[in-house]
């Protein structure tokens, strides 16, 4: 059932926060799905507790796995034989949808996997059909989608794939994670458009790589994982720098300045690429051994600007664009229409709908800033559009964001981080 609707608050003023992020969703899942295939006990520091990576503690659990949660809010991750008989709830979870399967071929009976409804519309047949290239028998009566079954037969086969990963990253990502547990590793060959979120891929191999797991990614659109035992992990999970955008955003928007501490020198995470879009639009950016900086000036610059590799960036951007005092151009993000939601057809709905001049184009968006109204922002169970929202009720009074639990998904406490944000004499924590 869907949520209350929150009242986006106005900004009274430029906003002057720290704000401390909860760990990476993406880093957190992967920990999540090498420590159940290492040959010890695993821990994950700070891990994110959201509802995406709480479903793929439960799946490791459905599956066998031991996740126990420890007073400081680690989670210890103990593997275990993997046991097969067992329903696998996805949510609206892509990581657990896509990189849960090639796990369960390992277990030792049928898993059967379904999730949210929207969920159901989201593309499967990439990792499906892969995995039956590797010897796993998969039933999906031909929706290549949710529903389906994975019968787990105790072990893979293995061995060399071709997919086309266009459509999300995550389809490589799923059949690498469990590849050093395959009989014969696994070789991914990508065949077809070029694939999104190429930073998410290059996660995955530095975790593997980690958990010390011998990966060879020097050929383009080839990764190849060598069959091997997979090491225990104790790991610090890094601040989810995807979920820092609109916060960061806030002070471009209010003229303000907001200070994100922890934010790594050095990361995989392609929400990383903020600090380029945020400087393009008119911000003072500065990463040092503090964290991160960013202090907005009087007006916000309108971009052309390409978010193929940080996707996951997309709505909060076009929320500035629509803020913005030129036109802005958003491209290589035609595979959001596969995400939680078909993202650029809910975007050209929703700022239209606020007053802003937007066209749908082939890869992305076209904004053309308008004077703007306040009114409901649909968020179509979708966590980024939430965030979007938000940032738009910043300059816009009476914006009204529909179902604002669905950011749950990533950022349960987000309301409650947003309204500590505005207060200038609070530090704003998670």
């Amino acid at each position: 059932m869907p949520s209350p609707d929150w009242d986006a608050p106005t900004a009274g003023a430029p906003v002057d926060a720290r704000v401390v992020l909860p760990g990476s969703k993406s880093l957190t899942n992967r920990y999540l799905v090498l420590a159940a295939l290492a040959s010890d006990v695993s821990r994950l520091r700070a891990p994110l507790r959201s509802r995406d990576t709480m479903l793929m503690a439960g799946a490791l659990r459905a599956l066998g796995v031991g996740v126990e949660d420890v007073d400081d809010g680690d989670w210890v991750v103990t593997p275990a034989r993997l046991t097969g008989d067992t329903d696998v709830a996805c949510g609206l979870a892509g990581n657990v949808m896509r990189f849960v399967p090639p796990l369960a071929g390992l277990a030792d009976g049928p898993v059967r996997f379904d999730g949210d409804v929207e969920a159901r519309r989201r593309p499967m047949a990439p990792v499906l059909d892969g995995l039956r290239g590797l010897g796993v028998r998969v039933e999906d009566d031909g929706r290549g989608a949710l529903p389906f079954t994975v019968h787990g037969a105790g072990a893979v086969r293995g061995g060399s794939v071709t997919i086309d990963a266009s459509a999300s990253s995550q389809f490589v990502s799923g059949l690498l994670l469990s590849g050093a547990r395959f009989e014969q590793g696994v070789t991914v060959h990508h065949d077809g458009k070029s694939v999104p979120s190429l930073p998410h891929i290059e996660m995955t191999v530095e975790t593997l790589r980690d958990a010390g797991v011998v990966v060879d990614d020097g050929d383009v659109h080839t990764w190849r994982v060598e069959p091997s035992e997979v090491n225990a992990l104790d790991v610090q999970v890094e601040p989810d720098l995807s979920n820092a955008a609109q916060f960061l955003g806030a002070a471009l928007v209010t003229g303000g300045r907001v200070h994100v501490p922890g934010w790594p020198q050095y990361t995989t995470q392609g929400g990383d690429f903020v600090r380029d879009v945020l400087d393009m639009m008119g911000a003072e950016v500065v990463l040092d051994r503090g964290g991160l900086t960013v202090t907005g000036g009087e007006e916000i610059l309108g971009i052309d600007v390409d978010l193929h590799d940080s996707s996951e960036l997309t709505p909060v951007v076009a929320a500035l664009c629509a803020l913005a005092d030129s036109p802005s151009v958003i491209r290589g993000v035609a595979h959001i229409r596969g995400h939680e939601t078909d993202r650029l057809a809910a975007l050209n709905a929703e700022l239209s709908a606020l007053g802003a001049e937007v066209e749908e184009t082939e890869d992305g968006l076209r904004i053309r800033p308008a004077a703007l109204s306040g009114g409901t922002f649909h968020t179509y169970a979708d966590h980024r559009m939430v965030m979007a929202g938000a940032v738009l009720g910043l300059r816009v009074p009476g914006v009204v964001v529909e179902d604002v639990a669905t950011v749950g998904k990533t950022m349960p406490e987000f309301t409650t981080l947003w309204d500590r944000m505005l207060d200038a004499q609070v530090t704003a924590e998670v």
